[in-house]
């Protein structure tokens, strides 16, 4: 067990609501610390539009959403927030002293004066394999996060998708000092979904001999001595055939899940965290909620919306935090302090 970390501002999601409370905190002076499920930045906007086009962020025309994830980096860069990646905040409570205490499931803990919920729809998590009983080999033998070479080194690897995700790693774990023994690409029918560059090089690899792919739908699986050692399935034939394998990796995507936040006592409606517009506030103090995640009449789910609400939070955050210090606008363009803050001075 480690010290709890002491931080004045924390915020839960690292997409582009809570990189841009990043911003605006630091505006303010205050550091942040940052925590987000996925082991990177970008959040929604990186999983599931980092090639796709954004055309309605002010003053850029157009950009991706990985476009719009860099310069957001670039932006926060002077403030060096601290990134907590991978980890899933599990449970908040208020101390004596009236700080919050943040656990994640990795057993990494917080002491925050506030905290800014920016989780968008929720945290993103890998979709899992639904077979009856395989979460029995869950961390031994299937792995649904990010892949890993260490796990199929010398093995015979099954993976199991057909995105940009599922392809890469079996062209990963074809080649290489720690290649797999066989590769396998499964998915349900020869469609995929992933980038066309990629589908070619898949496809050559197969005809290289250097993996394979198999069509059919996961239906059981088989394992002896308490390791598994197949997967059941029907193939588009409508016949039952066994798949071997050491490992399974899936690769199926990332769904949203609410998670813990619908138990940390804040006020919901239709499993969104209602906010006073004022300062986007929870109904706990010091909680704060912005982007996707909240809700108020005439909320507008839109990032740009998502950054305005940022911006009052992080004044409604020196109200709470500095509340003998008297409100001063200031402006980028003219103030020495905000200068300082950003460097350039």
């Amino acid at each position: 067990m480690t010290s709890p970390i002491d931080t004045t501002a924390l915020v839960i999601g690292a997409g582009p609501v809570g990189l841009f409370q990043v911003f605006q905190l630091g505006l303010q002076g205050i550091h942040a610390h940052v925590i987000d499920a996925l082991p990177h930045v970008g959040g929604q906007c990186a999983e599931l539009y980092a090639g796709k086009p954004i055309y309605d962020i002010p003053g850029i025309p157009f950009c991706t959403g990985s476009e719009l994830v860099e310069r957001l980096q670039q932006q926060i860069a002077p403030f060096k927030p601290a990134l907590h990646l991978g980890q899933q905040v599990s449970r908040i409570a208020r101390q004596a002293d009236q700080r919050l205490h943040i656990s994640t499931d990795t057993g990494l803990t917080f002491l925050a004066s506030s905290v800014f919920i920016a989780a968008g729809v929720g945290a993103f998590v890998p979709r899992r394999m639904v077979l009856d009983g395989l979460e029995a080999f869950d961390g031994t033998q299937v792995f649904a996060e990010h892949p890993a070479p260490a796990r199929w080194a010398g093995l015979h690897l099954v993976v199991a998708g057909d995105g940009d995700t599922a392809l890469q790693t079996c062209l990963d774990a074809s080649a290489g000092p720690q290649a797999a023994a066989s590769v396998t690409l499964l998915h349900r029918r020869d469609q995929f979904s992933a980038t066309p560059e990629l589908i070619a090089q898949m496809r050559q690899a197969c005809a290289d001999g250097r993996m394979r792919f198999v069509a059919g739908q996961p239906t059981g699986w088989h394992a002896e001595h308490g390791r598994l050692q197949a997967l059941e399935l029907l193939n588009p034939q409508g016949e039952n055939e066994p798949l071997a394998l050491d490992v399974l990796q899936t690769c199926l995507g990332l769904s949203p899940k609410l998670g813990p936040v619908a138990q940390w006592g804040l006020a919901m409606e239709r499993k969104q965290l209602v906010v006073n517009t004022e300062t986007f506030a929870t109904s706990e103090p010091g909680i704060f909620a912005v982007g996707d995640i909240n809700t108020y009449p005439g909320k507008k789910k839109l990032i740009l919306c998502g950054f305005h609400e940022a911006t009052l939070a992080a004044f409604g955050a020196v109200a709470l935090l500095r509340p003998t210090e008297k409100a001063l606008l200031q402006y980028t363009t003219t103030s020495t302090l905000l200068h300082q803050r950003l460097g350039i001075a």
